[in-house]
């Protein structure tokens, strides 16, 4: 049996303001066309689908194209749970209706959770979807008032709410949750924290019984502890934090029981996100625009000195897709950072505009600028005395 694990998906998604439901479009038509010439048997989307509880329009549409395409078309099972970015209860609806056609969906957690159980040349194959767990709905599920973190909620709902695995036969869990290992995964920008601190973790070992462990939240593709427990990543880049990032679905075959294949699927998105860094001349000659795609989404970090005409205008004329600009700052001295009220009245005009000189900017002002400012400085005090 083949499988595609993917999640976080967050149809509906602005990035800077900026609709990212064309980009999720084009993507996802390459994602069926994956689905397509892999022959993949189920498709599992470990959870935020969307990107808010209550989607776009244009967002409700393309998850119904893509759903329809796999199921209707392809005759391709799909497994979707919810995560902290979903409503479980919209994302629920008509489930019951639409799991005979192929599709289970599980977006409220409740207290008994059924495997969905499909076959192949092998035997059975369980499949445990769990949406995302909030400790509150745990204590109040169970009335176990002693439930604080999601690390005691997923052990829970792991040990009451699923109970016994049959060890027997393949096992698969579906689950949106922060999963730490021997180390912190490492995380992006753009996922929302699921509680302060330590209480967001879960532990990878709660996952040991199963085969496969198909994980959403975290958007940066990787294993925890083992091959076996995952997180596909999100769709595409929703930040720029994730520019080095190379975003991919995991396609996972099944074989007979302790035999299994993982390997990572790339998809090349329409535009990509990537932060780019010089002097703004620099940036826009054709020897280093053409080095990649300048329609892709942009940050650029500015390294000129001293004042810059429309610099947003001058780059748009190359990089029509440029979301982010920032001056570059570099390593404030120790002197400057941390200079008190009195040193400011013991320093001369001169010393205090350096010094506020190399706070905005991180840079010396060189012989030029230190003459420009006392032209002015002495040329404004002069009229002030005047106006007297």
């Amino acid at each position: 049996m083949k499988l595609l694990h993917t999640g976080d998906w967050h149809i509906g998604k602005l990035v800077h303001g900026l609709h990212m439901t064309e980009d999720q479009r084009y993507i996802l038509k390459h994602f069926i066309d994956l689905v397509k010439e892999e022959e993949v048997d189920v498709v599992m989307i470990a959870g935020d689908v969307y990107d808010r509880s209550v989607p776009p329009t244009e967002a409700v549409e393309l998850l119904d194209e893509v759903l329809s395409t796999l199921i209707v078309t392809l005759g391709v099972k799909v497994i979707v749970i919810s995560g902290n970015h979903d409503s479980p209860d919209r994302l629920d609806f008509g489930s019951k209706i639409l799991r005979d056609q192929g599709l289970f969906i599980r977006g409220r957690l409740e207290k008994t959770i059924q495997p969905i159980v499909l076959e192949d040349d092998y035997g059975e194959v369980a499949f445990y979807p769990i949406p995302f767990v909030e400790p509150a709905l745990v204590r109040g599920l169970t009335g176990d008032d002693a439930i604080k973190t999601h690390d005691e909620a997923m052990e829970k709902v792991l040990s009451d709410f699923v109970g016994d695995i049959d060890a027997g036969i393949r096992n698969v869990c579906i689950s949106h949750a922060f999963v730490m290992g021997d180390t912190i995964p490492e995380s992006s920008d753009s996922e929302r924290p699921l509680a302060l601190g330590g209480a967001a973790y879960v532990r990878a070992s709660h996952y040991d019984s199963f085969d496969y462990t198909a994980l959403g939240h975290i958007h940066r593709p990787q294993r925890i502890s083992k091959e076996t427990i995952r997180y596909a990543g999100s769709l595409l880049k929703y930040s720029f934090s994730e520019a080095q990032q190379k975003k991919s679905m995991t396609l996972i075959e099944l074989k007979e029981k302790g035999n299994i294949e993982i390997e990572q699927k790339y998809l090349t998105p329409k535009r990509d996100m990537r932060v780019i860094k010089g002097k703004i001349d620099d940036l826009i000659t054709p020897n280093v625009y053409e080095l990649a795609n300048p329609n892709d989404y942009i940050h650029a970090i500015i390294t000129d000195v001293g004042a810059l005409y429309e610099p947003m205008k001058k780059l748009r004329t190359i990089y029509p897709n440029i979301l982010l600009l920032e001056r570059e700052r570099q390593l404030v001295s120790q002197e400057t950072s941390t200079l008190t009220i009195e040193d400011l009245k013991q320093k001369s005009d001169d010393h205090l505009f350096g010094a506020f000189y190399e706070y905005v900017t991180g840079n010396v002002p060189d012989d030029e600028m230190t003459d420009v400012f006392k032209t002015i400085y002495h040329k404004v005090n002069h009229e002030k005395g005047g106006a007297k």
